[in-house]
């Protein structure tokens, strides 16, 4: 179940349409519900932070509910709470502060996003640096998408000073127009070879750095 059919969660939904996931979309307004219809298993006009209403959805029997209302404060985190009062297993919603964030992991919602304070974090680490994607894991870790450097041309992995020198993994490769392919020890660099690279940080950023 996806509440709040605005960019985010109607973002959401179709791409779990696309992945093969039956959704149900749930908003308040018509004509999102209307231009939405026939793209989503289902989708209905309803108030979520009406506990009778959403009873009626049978709420309870859905595994995940995504509450995508953000700008509404009042409805976010009422919406969460009905979804977690019915039994929802897991209840993820989306937070545009982070004492929305706060608020709503205190009343029991599992997993809080924060689509774009995170965004602009990765986008932050993208401008500034050479890299070609950026994905933090967690506080002080990241997965990166870059370049490698020049003079690692040429030489085995497993025969690199890379991970004693820079503190850093390189778990995939990809070369030219084939796929990325899990880095072995045997694997030799080339001019040309986009590298995904693991580890802290302020590690992967000063790897990508080095030309």
């Amino acid at each position: 179940m996806v509440i709040g059919l605005g960019r985010f969660g109607k973002s959401l939904a179709l791409e779990l349409m696309e992945q093969g996931t039956e959704v149900l979309g749930v908003d308040s307004d018509h004509r999102i519900v209307q231009s939405l219809a026939g793209r989503l298993t289902h989708v209905v006009q309803a108030d979520a932070t009406n506990e009778d209403a959403m009873r009626q959805l049978s709420v309870a029997e859905f595994e995940r509910a995504v509450i995508g209302v953000g700008n509404d404060l009042e409805a976010s985190i009422l919406s969460a709470s009905v979804a977690l009062g019915l039994g929802v297993d897991q209840v993820w919603a989306k937070a545009i502060s982070h004492a929305h964030a706060r608020i709503l992991t205190q009343i029991g919602v599992h997993h809080v996003v924060r689509p774009e304070h995170d965004m602009g974090k990765r986008v932050a680490h993208l401008v500034k640096g050479s890299m070609l994607d950026y994905i933090e894991i967690d506080d002080g870790y990241a997965i990166v998408k870059t370049r490698p450097p020049r003079r690692l041309y040429g030489v085995p992995l497993g025969e690199s000073t890379i991970r004693a020198e820079f503190g850093v993994t390189v778990v995939g490769i990809k070369r030219g127009e084939d796929d990325f392919t899990y880095a072995t020890a045997e694997t030799v660099i080339e001019d040309g070879d986009v590298l995904i690279v693991a580890g802290p940080r302020e590690s992967v950023e000063r790897f990508s750095e080095i030309t």
